[in-house]
């Protein structure tokens, strides 16, 4: 299906995210389109929502007509975001620093491998007095900044991975982002963003990302730990108890993987209090598993960070 494009009129800028469009709530991210005002006239992508895509489904603004052409690309990059696709721009990626920027190794550094996003947020409530980088993977949404809980967290970095995009720096590889990290942080949480990719089938969805990730950081010294996905009450029987996401990661992982369990949880209500908890639209009192699991993995991490 060929992008659906829509002409309209920016009627309210709610944020550096948010705008409205015609009087319809849209994402903007401002270091693809530049930024957006009042009255701008935008070409705003409308299909997620037409198709009803639950939490992928709103509005995109694809292009600023009135301030968004001709911009420049960042000083010195070389490097194309989304390459070949209609959408693409040059932007500096962490690369393109000189090699001293990055380690050789990982000495040991803990990976957290977070398969749905909202185990992010419990995993770095047990890690709160280290040093957290945050680093997106492919296999749910590509935009960074879109995540409320990652703008929400305090991190020490902010990592994308190609071809997700946003951030305090950029990435080619994962491989890059762990090295790039490993001299900045303690422990690193390797995640997909919002809105995982899925189909139902064994590896038709975007958790293999995270073998990946374990794969990589294995093989650089690093000590990758699997945030196991749990529910007690997804209605879908293949995430009910241990999601066969879970079984899958570990079917392509080459290495030895820490697992975490929701029994390893304990303390999680009292460590995530005020944080943004939601999985499949169910918070901590409806799906306490979930939560458990994850902050268990955050636990298995900061017992081994340096």
């Amino acid at each position: 299906m060929p992008l659906s494009l829509r002409r309209g009129r920016v009627t309210r800028v709610v944020d550096a995210l948010h705008c409205e469009v015609d009087g319809v709530d849209c994402i903007v991210y401002v270091d693809v389109t530049g930024r957006v005002e009042e009255g701008d006239d935008v070409l705003v992508n409308v299909q997620a929502r037409e198709l009803g895509l639950g939490s992928g489904g709103f509005d995109v603004v694809y292009a600023n007509l009135t301030r968004g052409l001709d911009l420049a690309p960042d000083d010195g990059a070389h490097v194309m975001a989304l390459p070949y696709a209609p959408g693409q721009w040059a932007v500096r990626h962490a690369e393109e620093e000189q090699d001293r920027a990055a380690a050789a190794a990982l000495d040991g550094l803990p990976v957290v491998l977070c398969t749905v996003h909202s185990q992010v947020a419990p995993a770095w409530a047990a890690l709160q007095d280290r040093r957290v980088a945050y680093i997106q993977v492919a296999g749910g949404a590509l935009p960074l900044d879109l995540s409320d809980t990652v703008r929400t967290l305090e991190l020490a970095l902010r990592v994308s991975v190609a071809p997700c995009f946003g951030g305090d720096a950029r990435c080619v590889s994962v491989a890059s982002a762990l090295l790039w990290v490993a001299r900045r942080a303690d422990v690193a949480i390797c995640a997909v963003g919002p809105g995982i990719v899925g189909t139902g089938t064994r590896f038709g969805h975007g958790a293999v990302s995270l073998a990946e990730a374990a794969n990589v950081a294995s093989a650089l010294g690093g000590v990758p730990i699997l945030a196991a996905r749990v529910s007690d009450a997804d209605a879908r029987e293949r995430h009910r108890g241990v999601s066969h996401h879970t079984q899958a990661v570990l079917d392509l992982c080459l290495g030895e993987v820490v697992v975490s369990s929701a029994e390893g949880g304990a303390g999680w209500r009292e460590a995530c209090a005020g944080l943004p908890l939601s999985h499949m639209g169910r918070g901590p009192d409806e799906d306490p598993s979930h939560f458990a699991a994850a902050y268990a993995a955050g636990r298995l991490a900061a017992e081994r960070a340096r």
